[in-house]
């Protein structure tokens, strides 16, 4: 495990750390290649993107990012590029919704929904902002979506991991994904089927860095 360097974040209104100074992240990345954000698809290009929050097809119906790409912490890439191996063994894919998220977007996004389950507080902060999580489903050889419980971003109980009933095709797919995902040291937030968490997130500090200064590709 390599430290994260000596220039770290002030905390904010909420005493939570945040880096929002895009010199302090750079330095971070410098001192530490981990700890960069790596564009997603261009570490893997056979990857899909859905990124809805660079629409308004999304749960609070409004643009939040001004591009669709998806980016994560370099380990966390690396992982994924994993998953996608091994599921093109199978003939399948996956499709990213949604990976590193600005601190100030998921301000926005408990501004509106203001329920844990399904959002994470302030005070707090999400996995996203840390870029070590990812919104993932799985699609076929031709980039089509393969069925699974619910659309992304369903708030409700039918997009929990182990909901039930649902049919034997649904099981197979979101089976498929929930273990091919821990393979490769992913955890699932069990109140959505399609959220990951890259198990050494803790080791990375939260982000406020807008996608404007993040150069794509990188």
């Amino acid at each position: 495990m390599m430290p994260a360097t000596n220039a770290s974040a002030a905390p904010n209104a909420h005493n939570l750390p945040v880096v929002s100074d895009v010199a302090t992240y750079q330095h971070q990345a410098q001192a530490n290649p981990e700890a960069k954000l790596v564009d997603v698809k261009k570490l893997i290009p056979t990857i899909e993107l859905d990124i809805r929050y660079a629409t308004s097809v999304n749960v609070l119906g409004e643009p939040l990012y001004p591009n669709a790409v998806a980016f994560l912490r370099a380990p966390a890439a690396a992982a994924l590029q994993q998953v996608q191996a091994a599921l093109a063994a199978q003939g399948v894919g996956l499709v990213v919704f949604d990976a590193y998220r600005p601190y100030s977007v998921t301000v926005r996004f408990w501004n509106q929904i203001q329920d844990e389950t399904y959002a994470a507080p302030p005070w707090r902060g999400s996995r996203h902002n840390r870029g070590c999580s990812v919104d993932v489903g799985l699609v076929d050889a031709a980039g089509q979506p393969l069925l699974m419980p619910t659309d992304f971003d369903d708030l409700t109980p039918a997009a929990h991991a182990a909901y039930e009933p649902v049919t034997a095709e649904v099981r197979r797919n979101r089976t498929l994904l929930l273990d091919t995902m821990a393979a490769f040291n992913f955890v699932n937030y069990p109140a959505e089927w399609w959220h990951f968490d890259f198990a050494r997130w803790a080791e990375f500090e939260l982000l406020d860095i807008p996608f404007s200064a993040l150069a794509y590709p990188n």
